[in-house]
Order: structure tokens, then C-alpha cells, then sequence
């Protein structure tokens, strides 16, 4: 693994002028993610006693990791993509439990609107870029062009192409001023995106994450994956690499992801000291309203 940290290590190494991490070998108190015993995806599943020991360790770590960004003011980009029902929003959910709003937030842009068609494609991104001490999550990103616009046709052929000129180019102004870009894809089996969609048609809490594209995703599935294919072609690039999540297994997914993120951003525990409350003022005589001048909700369970 020592090969897949150095990537992003490297960009955040020697920036201590700038707010970065230190220049040496990192600080003693980074993540590491354990060995591993066995391939992707041949593990047993994760009971939940194990998975929320593992997730209860791992979030205190985000916490650590969160902190470092704010106080060291690194600017922090990580894009989630990959096939419907593949387990994407089901990670950032897991991940932003543990962080402040205020330092990362999630952005899940909607189509783009008429006027936003008309702009430079990555221009709508822009604003949502990260600004020192925060960090974005990207629940789907400048990718779409690839994707979904390439394989329902809301993207001409020259616009595809243009994209895969410009991606690997825009992303480099990002690493280049300071962003510190990190890209998952999240890969899940035909057979089990298949069992997800059916799960999500009889829960009437999930039908609603069943859209149109995504329906049209199942009869597309061999467009995409080429599609895919060839996006890996030109945007994998050595500034800005693809991570592939095997998520299959929900729950190894998550945490595997969480443990990755961790090895990628070299940090120090920057935990502030444990608060003592400072005592309530004394009773000044003040008489409070009446509680039945107030409205409560109704106590039903």
C-alpha cells in the first residue's frame, strides 16, 4: 500500500509555507490501513457487532483527519462515481456522520439547467470547490460528461471528446493549486446491482433513488461499462488516480474506503483538550412563562 499512499502523500508533502502537512515522512499519527489477508471481495461478511467496531474506530479517525484540514488549511476534493446502486451515497452518508458540515460538505449537484448547458462544461463545479480548511465530497462530479451524458446521448460525440482533452488538464490546475484531488469508483456485479434495484422497488422508503436513468442503466449496462473503460483510459492520470471500491459487500466497502482515505492524507491528532462546563450562572429571580402558553407536539411514543 506504501505505493498507492505516496500519490497523494507527495502532494501534501513539503507544503508546511502553505498550510500542508510536513516535508519528512509524514506525521507519526496518520492512518494505516491494515494488510490485507485476501483478495477484494472474497472476504465472509461482516457481522454488525464488526463492522460498527470497525466504523466507531474509523470515524474517530475522520474526526482527526477533519481537524488537521481545518487547522493546517488544506483544501480537500474526494469524487464518488461509479454504477447505479453501487453504494456511493450509502459511503458519503457514513463518512459526513463524523464531520462538521462546516468543513465538509456534500455536493450532489441536479441537471444542469438551460443557462448552465450554454456555460463552460466544468463551470458549474467551480463554485463548489473547496476553499482552505474544507474538504467536498462529490456525489457525482464533472464525470456525468462521460457516463450518463455519453450513453443517453445528452452529450454530442465532439463534447465527449473534448471532455477527455480537458479533464485530465483541468484536474491538473486543481493539484496544482493546492487541491488535493482524490477519485473512487465504486464497481458492483451485475447480479447484485440487479438484487439492489429489486430491494429498492419493494421498499417504499428506497423507491425514490429508482430514476428513469437508472432503469435505463440495467438495459445499457455493456455502454457503460465501456464507457467506463474508456474514461479510465484517458483520466487516469498520475496526479489524480482512480481508486476502485469493490462493493459488493456494503458495509467492507465503506470501511475499506474510510481506511484508504485515511492512508492517502498524511495527519497529526490535532483533538482539543477535554472541556470542563463552566458552572450556570445563579438563579436572579427570573420567573419563566407558563408551559401551557407553549405548543407541544404530541407525546406518541
Amino acid at each position: 500500500m506504501a505505493k498507492t499512499k505516496s500519490k497523494v502523500a507527495k502532494a501534501t508533502a513539503g507544503a508546511g509555507s502553505n498550510g500542508g502537512p510536513p516535508s519528512d515522512d509524514g506525521p507519526a499519527h496518520g492512518w494505516d490501513e491494515p494488510p490485507h489477508d485476501a483478495p477484494p471481495g472474497t472476504h465472509a461478511p461482516l457481522s454488525n457487532k464488526e463492522y460498527l467496531a470497525h466504523l466507531g474506530k474509523l470515524q474517530v479517525e475522520l474526526s482527526k483527519l477533519q481537524e488537521w484540514v481545518r487547522a493546517r488549511g488544506l483544501k480537500v476534493v474526494v469524487i464518488f462515481e461509479g454504477r447505479d446502486a453501487a453504494g456511493k451515497g450509502g459511503a458519503i452518508k457514513t463518512i459526513s456522520l463524523a464531520l462538521n458540515p462546516r468543513v465538509a460538505r456534500v455536493v450532489a449537484l441536479p441537471a444542469p439547467t438551460e443557462r448552465e448547458r450554454t456555460q463552460w462544461y466544468f463551470q458549474r463545479y467551480v463554485p463548489h470547490l473547496p476553499a482552505a480548511g474544507e474538504i467536498a465530497l462529490f456525489d457525482r462530479s464533472w464525470y456525468n460528461r462521460a457516463g450518463v451524458e455519453r450513453v443517453m446521448g445528452f452529450a454530442t460525440p465532439e463534447e465527449v471528446q473534448e471532455f477527455y482533452r480537458s479533464c485530465p488538464e483541468f484536474e491538473r490546475m486543481l493539484v496544482r493549486a493546492g487541491i488535493i484531488l482524490v477519485k473512487y469508483w465504486f464497481s458492483v456485479s451485475d447480479a447484485e446491482q440487479e438484487r439492489r434495484f429489486q430491494a429498492r422497488i419493494k421498499d417504499p422508503t428506497k423507491r425514490w433513488k429508482l430514476s428513469p436513468m437508472d432503469l435505463q442503466s440495467r438495459t445499457r449496462w455493456v455502454e457503460y461499462s465501456m464507457a467506463k473503460d474508456e474514461m479510465f483510459r484517458f483520466t487516469d492520470i498520475k496526479q489524480a488516480p482512480w481508486y476502485v471500491v469493490t462493493a459488493d459487500d456494503k458495509k467492507r466497502a465503506r470501511l475499506n474506503v474510510i481506511s484508504h482515505l485515511l492512508s492517502l492524507i498524511p495527519y497529526e491528532d490535532l483533538t482539543p483538550e477535554p472541556i470542563a462546563l463552566p458552572p450556570r450562572e445563579p438563579d436572579r429571580g427570573y420567573v419563566r412563562p407558563p408551559m401551557d402558553e407553549q405548543t407541544f407536539i404530541p407525546d406518541r411514543f
